[in-house]
């Protein structure tokens, strides 16, 4: 096996955290990163405290489950939860992320996204490039199995 690339070793990264989330509908993982280093991780799962997907079922409203947090808004929360900055950093999530996840990492101050899949909101291309945020395709990358 060859040495992996940086953005490939965060994203696998990613996809070892996405093997924490709690709704089975989708597992999704995010890794935060500056210069080589993790800052935060997240994934999609309840408000802590409350139960869970797996456990309760879904909470549906227009064909999404809304009962768990996402992945990157779980990963920049604990930054700051930690004290942790993550201006000018970098995100590996395992999906695109939805429009008011983007929003969040765009006023977080970071400066680009790793995606491993595109998932869902096409706007994420346009207003990335009108902020100068970096959009990574790492479609390559796949989670690695034992």
């Amino acid at each position: 096996m060859s040495r992996l690339s940086w953005d490939e070793y965060f994203m696998t990264i990613a996809y070892q955290v996405a093997t924490r989330a709690t709704c089975d509908r989708k597992h999704v993982g995010a890794v935060i990163v500056r210069d080589k280093t993790v800052l935060s991780t997240g994934y999609n799962g309840s408000i802590r405290g409350l139960g869970h997907c797996d456990d309760e079922g879904h909470l549906m409203e227009d064909g999404h489950c809304v009962r768990t947090v996402h992945a990157e808004a779980n990963a920049i929360v604990q930054a700051a939860k930690n004290g942790v900055g993550i201006d000018g950093a970098s995100i590996y999530v395992t999906a695109s992320p939805c429009w008011g996840c983007f929003r969040l990492i765009a006023n977080s101050g970071i400066t680009q996204i790793a995606f491993g899949e595109f998932y869902r909101d096409p706007r994420i291309f346009e207003y990335s490039e009108r902020i100068g945020i970096e959009l990574l395709d790492l479609q390559h990358v796949k989670p690695v199995t034992t």
